[in-house]
């Protein structure tokens, strides 16, 4: 991902290249329209070798200020909802209400997971070797036995 259009578009974001030489560097590149194609299409429709690992996201969102915000309200609300309980425990609560903090818990724990999963997590696939579906018959350690 090092090419001279990513660190072009990398220096421009950042503000060390101007807008103005970014251009000046790209208007000698030329491609034509089935090149460009045929450059899309390369990672899009190409079969993956078997055991090379393929990304589907360009970077994990884990930075996002939103999703640390979602865990550290998670953190706060998991700590309450499971402090309430052991307290609830010590000083003799009800099942219900005992039930309803730990359900608490559990809920504000899976919503963590799903955002971890959906938003943190980039999605990886392992490319591996199909195996059999059945065992075949040898004859040397197959034995009839009759009845």
């Amino acid at each position: 991902m090092d090419d001279t259009i990513t660190t072009l578009l990398r220096g421009v974001a950042k503000g060390n290249i101007s807008i103005a030489d970014a251009r000046t560097a790209l208007e000698s590149a030329s491609l034509t329209e089935e090149q460009m194609q045929k450059a899309i299409d390369h990672g899009v429709f190409n079969p993956a070798e078997l055991g090379s690992i393929v990304s589907a996201t360009l970077a994990p969102s884990g930075a996002s200020h939103l999703a640390m915000f979602f865990f550290v309200w998670g953190l706060f609300w998991s700590c309450y909802w499971s402090f309430s309980l052991i307290y609830g425990l010590l000083h003799g609560w009800d099942q219900q209400q005992l039930s309803f903090h730990l359900a608490m818990t559990l809920t504000t724990i899976i919503m963590m997971g799903i955002i971890y999963l959906k938003y943190i997590l980039p999605d990886t696939i392992i490319v591996k070797y199909a195996m059999n579906k059945f065992v075949t018959e040898h004859k040397k350690d197959w034995k009839e036995y009759n009845w």
